[in-house]
């Protein structure tokens, strides 16, 4: 039996799909579906698949850098946000790292740039074998995103 995922209340993800090589996310057993920090959303189709493209600002408190990604939509759903509002947003299908584990997940696109987190880690993305310590924090280490992106 593999050693189950543990996580502090956050920590540093990468994205490799969508090219994001570092994005702070919020542990929340409380939320369904994890969300991803995006703007400008842009549906289109691709050689007969429905893909959206998005801007993401992937550092916190960090509205000039932003990277660009692409990826196939999985679904369009009603999405009711932790104050009841409910909205539609798109639903992508994406493998996140955490430490040396890898999981693929689904993540609503929403613009988060007033939250303090750019991304949310719902239950869905934990419902394989994951421990949540909530008075932890980066129990898979710690990532200079600055650095990381060229930024400093």
């Amino acid at each position: 039996m593999t050693e189950p995922l543990k996580l502090g209340w956050r920590e540093w993800c990468s994205l490799p799909d969508l090219n994001i090589a570092a994005i702070k996310a919020k542990i929340d057993t409380g939320a369904k579906t994890s969300a991803l920090h995006a703007y400008q959303v842009d549906p289109f189709i691709q050689d007969g698949c429905d893909m959206v493209r998005f801007l993401i600002h992937p550092i916190q408190k960090n509205n000039t850098f932003s990277l660009e990604c692409t990826a196939p939509i999985k679904d369009q759903r009603e999405v009711s946000d932790s104050g009841g509002h409910k909205e539609m947003r798109y639903i992508i299908e994406t493998r996140v790292v955490i430490g040396d584990k890898a999981r693929l997940i689904e993540m609503s696109l929403t613009n988060r740039d007033t939250m303090r987190f750019r991304m949310l880690l719902g239950r869905r993305a934990m419902e394989e074998h994951t421990l949540v310590d909530p008075a932890a924090s980066y129990l898979n280490g710690r990532i200079n995103a600055l650095r990381l992106y060229g930024l400093k």
